[in-house]
Order: C-alpha cells, then sequence, then structure tokens
C-alpha cells in the first residue's frame, strides 16, 4: 500500500468516525451537556500524552492561551447546540444543518478576517436555502428546535474555524487542541457549578446509567474525537489540504447513512427530506471543484 492510499483511508476513516459522533450523541441517553462535559474531559486527557513540553510551555509564555481559551468555549457552544440538535430532533436533521457550515463560514470569514466576500460562495449559499426550507417543511413540527440548534453549532463551527485558521501557526495542532478543549472543559465545569445551586441541574445526573452508556461515551470521546484527529493530522502528511477537505465534504453523506442502518431514521423521514439532504450534499461536494475552476478561470483571483 503506497503512503497516499494509506492516507485516503485514513481521512475517510477519521470523516466516518466524526459522522459517527451524531449517532452516539443519539444513542447516549444524558442531556447534551453533560454529554460534552464528559467529551472534553475524556478528550483533554488524552491528548496530554500526545502533547510536546516545549510547545506547552511556549503557547503560555507567549499568552496565545488566551484566544485559544476564547475558541475553546465556542467549540463547547458548538458541541452544546449539536448534541442539543440531536435530542430535539434526529441524526439525520442534525447532520444536513452541519452541511450549511460553509455557508455560515462564506459570510462569517469576510467579516472576521476584513477579507472580499467571495461571491461564488455567497451564491452556493443560497442556493441551499430551498433545500433547508423544503427540509423543514417535511420533517415533524417537533423537530423545528433541533433545526435551529443544527443551524446554531453549523453558525458556531464557522466561527471558530475561521478563529482556528488565524492561529494554527501559533502552535503545533495537538497543543491547540489540547487548551481549547481544556478550555471547553474549565467553561462547561462552571456553568454545571453554577446551575446546580439554582436547581436547573442534578449533580446525580452527570454520571452514565449504565455500562453500555460509557462504553458510547469513550468511543465518542477516544474513538470520535482522539483517534479521529490522529488519523485526519497524519493523513495530511500525505495528501492536501484541498484533497482532505474533499473528503471531509463527505461528513454528512456518511452520518445520515450510518443513521438509516444504526438507528433506523429513515421510517421516521420521508423522499422528501433526503431530496433536500442530497442537493445539500450535491452542493457542498461540489463546491471545491467549482472553487477551482473559477481560480484557474481568473488566475487564482478572489472569486
Amino acid at each position: 500500500m503506497t503512503p497516499i492510499t494509506k492516507a485516503y483511508l485514513q481521512i475517510h476513516m477519521a470523516v466516518i468516525l466524526f459522522g459517527f459522533t451524531a449517532i452516539l450523541g443519539d444513542l447516549i441517553t444524558m442531556s447534551a451537556l453533560n454529554l460534552v462535559w464528559w467529551r472534553v474531559m475524556i478528550t483533554s486527557f488524552s491528548l496530554v500524552f500526545l502533547l510536546k513540553r516545549d510547545a506547552l510551555s511556549e503557547v503560555f509564555k507567549s499568552r496565545i492561551y488566551i484566544p485559544l481559551a476564547g475558541i475553546g468555549v465556542l467549540v463547547g457552544l458548538h458541541w452544546i447546540c449539536f448534541y442539543g440538535a440531536v435530542k430535539l430532533s434526529n441524526a439525520s436533521v442534525t447532520l444536513v444543518c452541519m452541511a450549511t457550515t460553509s455557508t455560515f463560514t462564506a459570510i462569517v470569514e469576510p467579516l472576521m478576517l476584513k477579507t472580499r466576500f467571495k461571491w461564488v460562495e455567497l451564491l452556493l449559499g443560497l442556493f441551499l436555502l430551498p433545500c433547508i426550507l423544503l427540509i423543514i417543511n417535511q420533517i415533524p413540527s417537533g423537530h423545528y428546535m433541533g433545526v435551529l440548534s443544527g443551524l446554531a453549532a453549523a453558525l458556531l463551527a464557522s466561527v471558530f474555524a475561521v478563529l482556528n485558521k488565524k492561529y494554527i501557526r501559533s502552535a503545533d495542532p495537538f497543543t491547540l487542541t489540547f487548551v481549547e478543549l481544556g478550555s471547553a472543559f474549565l467553561f462547561i465545569s462552571a456553568v454545571l457549578i453554577f446551575l446546580i445551586p439554582v436547581g436547573y441541574f442534578d449533580a446525580s445526573k452527570i454520571w452514565p446509567e449504565d455500562l453500555s452508556q460509557w462504553f458510547y461515551i469513550v468511543l465518542l470521546s477516544l474513538g470520535c474525537t482522539t483517534l479521529a484527529y490522529i488519523l485526519s493530522m497524519k493523513a495530511l502528511k500525505h495528501i492536501s489540504a484541498y484533497a482532505s477537505n474533499m473528503v471531509i465534504n463527505l461528513e454528512p453523506v456518511y452520518g445520515i447513512l450510518l443513521a438509516i442502518i444504526i438507528l433506523k431514521e429513515h421510517k421516521q423521514l420521508n423522499n422528501s427530506f433526503y431530496a433536500g439532504a442530497f442537493m445539500i450534499g450535491l452542493i457542498v461536494f461540489t463546491y471545491p471543484f467549482i472553487i477551482s475552476k473559477m481560480k484557474q478561470k481568473y488566475n487564482g483571483k478572489n472569486v
């Protein structure tokens, strides 16, 4: 097996694991807040063994940990909204909402980084709107809050992705992720501590109910987060970021297929939902091709 073939297998496996997070969110019975608390705690602990001491001390010396901690809070909020969407609707609806992340990024990135808007990206984003409306009109009314939570998760994902792009060269990826997830853990812990005295959270419910729940949480944290991240990092040593992003576009597709197989969600949703989901997947998947062609046409200019 060539290194490039191995790299593509690694990135596909990583994306399948990323897509599996919504399935586990459905299988884990605890609240979204509890679930994310366990996920960031276990994942942060696992990353300790991958850290370079010099890199971590450099982050604190340069005080870059301050903006990274802020990004970590956004990551925590993103996951709370993501799993909240799973609880309020289902995994398939949530994954379709997450496919709009690139649309939000097309708006958020120019605003935050003060760059020009790319009209092609904005146009593709507009094409997503009728697809989303088609899906919303065909799902049970009880799922509408799940859609709003899923779209909030997509918006937050676009914001922290843009910020990460700004600070990615300030630290190695493992150190950056450790600081962000560690900050997310501290933030959510503080929220839980605040909610307990005012009666909005029952501390006795923070523990998983049984052995199967423990298994799902560990699989989510170590398999779908730590392992998936390591696989994606290894793959990037042999394939381009462009090729990696092409595969990452398949995450909603893999996730929905897993939801059909494992959760039998096709029984809850009709053909109109999957038609809308297919069109969203098609737009998201063809986006890199369109951008590449446009850059070639206009000699790499911002389109």
